[in-house]
């Protein structure tokens, strides 16, 4: 006899809970990350088979995680014990990709201002790299008449400039973006053409034309844009030359409810209908979703430190803000988040007789738009009551922003059991005053004046 999966919805309630009992969450610890570990893995075995129902047998397929997404070394432990890479853009998130084990022939480099010291040791370490502008591709080749041993997969990122998405600073194929080769600039596409032709060693060609906001027919636009470019370079050549296509990623998440949509398997079979050359095996292809993977199996849960009014408006103010939600307080029409309300216990807290209270929720950094929530219709919440942020398992956790010099909060991996048997993993341990004392200079605290 089978069980039956629990939903997610029940295994974040059951860990809320769970994180209160175990003593995660509390007056020394006012705010954490949870991470749902089944979901992840739920998540990623989803997109594996949506590819692997598309693409021909035998084709090399590797799904890289954009690390960016969320920078944490356990994270990126647990997604390559799922199969899954790296994609980085710093020096920084390669260390953090080796440091979870990930191999180099596992990783690839993106990134608009590679130094020639990043360049060299991608080279030397034979990770997959994407030049971004012809500036880059003269200095890769320099490098290369150095370089002792063969190199990784190195290719070229263009930008197919097929448009934007709703929102213009996720949208990276428009027609000003910083990013790749503009195809239609002018003598730009038959630049590309003669820049693969002088060097046969550029076997890749790289897009990635959005993520947020973007719709999965402009995305499908955007990749075919970009094999048929592959196909025209390879006539070109007379042979093969580019043998992989890195489509990128950028699944958008929907943010609105705890349904996952779109999913990974309509847009492989977007792609297969757009561009059905891509699954032939001809190429072997390289993914770099990020978001989607991991958005939904996290929860960043935080206590009500004070309840008050002004202007008539009731407002919670909680230890969730700007520090960690800094997208959603700056930009909250682009990224609205779910607020989940519970009692100091962590069970869910229900409105009273009177209905939800349309109220703010606040965060603790000194200036008046922490708000993470305006007048949403919530249960009364009331000083030692919890919030909790849905959705939020990508770019909230590690991505913190030091405002005020509030600390980064403890991140914890949970499974469930069932109910009253959930166990934590710590991700990452709060951070203390004193590694925020250090961080900022501590050791060197007369150095300006003794100038």
């Amino acid at each position: 006899m089978t069980s039956t999966p629990v939903a997610a919805a029940v295994r974040r309630e059951w860990a809320v809970r769970a994180a209160v009992e175990q003593g995660l969450l509390g007056h020394d610890q006012p705010v954490v990350g949870l991470l749902d570990v089944a979901g992840i893995r739920a998540a990623a075995a989803e997109l594996r088979a949506a590819f692997d129902e598309v693409v021909a047998p035998g084709t090399p397929v590797l799904h890289a995680f954009a690390v960016k997404a969320s920078a944490l070394v356990p994270v990126l432990r647990l997604l390559a014990d799922e199969g899954l890479g790296c994609e980085v853009a710093s020096p920084g998130e390669l260390a953090l990709a080796r440091a979870a084990g990930v191999a180099p022939d596992r990783i690839v480099l993106d990134s608009p201002a590679k130094t020639t010291a990043e360049l060299r040791e991608a080279l030397d370490l034979r990770i997959a790299v994407n030049a971004d502008n012809p500036q880059e591709l003269d200095r890769l080749g320099a490098l290369l008449e150095a370089q002792t041993g063969p190199p990784g997969p190195l290719g070229l990122r263009v930008n197919p400039q097929v448009g934007g998405g709703s929102i213009g600073m996720l949208s990276t194929a428009t027609a000003t973006s910083k990013f790749g080769v503009a195809l239609q600039d002018e003598g730009a596409r038959e630049w590309v053409v003669r820049a693969f032709a002088a060097r046969p060693w550029l076997t890749r060609l790289h897009a990635h034309v959005g993520s947020q906001g973007c719709p999965l027919e402009l995305m499908a636009a955007g990749v075919r844009a970009t094999y048929e470019l592959a196909e025209e370079i390879n006539e070109t050549v007379g042979r093969q030359q580019i043998e992989t296509l890195d489509i990128g990623g950028g699944l958008p998440v929907n943010f609105g409810s705890d349904e996952v949509t779109p999913t990974y398997r309509a847009y492989a079979r977007l792609l297969r209908a757009t561009v059905p050359g891509l699954f032939d095996g001809r190429y072997g292809l390289v993914t770099e979703f990020g978001r989607s993977l991991l958005a939904k199996a996290g929860l960043v849960l935080a206590r009500v430190e004070y309840a008050k009014s002004a202007g008539g408006r009731p407002i919670a103010v909680t230890h969730a803000g700007a520090h960690v939600a800094t997208r959603t307080v700056f930009a909250p029409e682009s990224w609205p988040l779910r607020v989940e309300t519970y009692d100091p216990e962590g069970r869910p807290k229900a409105a009273g007789t009177d209905g939800p209270v349309a109220q703010d929720i606040a965060g603790p950094c000194c200036f008046a738009g922490d708000l993470v929530a305006r007048n949403r219709p919530l249960p009364a919440l009331a000083a030692g009551d919890l919030v909790g942020l849905l959705d939020t398992g990508a770019y909230y956790f590690s991505n913190h922003f030091a405002y005020n010099s509030l600390p980064r909060p403890g991140v914890y991996g949970f499974t469930t059991a069932g109910e009253g048997e959930v166990r934590f993993a710590t991700v990452r341990e709060p951070q203390t005053v004193e590694e925020i004392v250090t961080e900022s200079g501590a050791a060197h605290a007369t150095g300006l004046t003794g100038l």
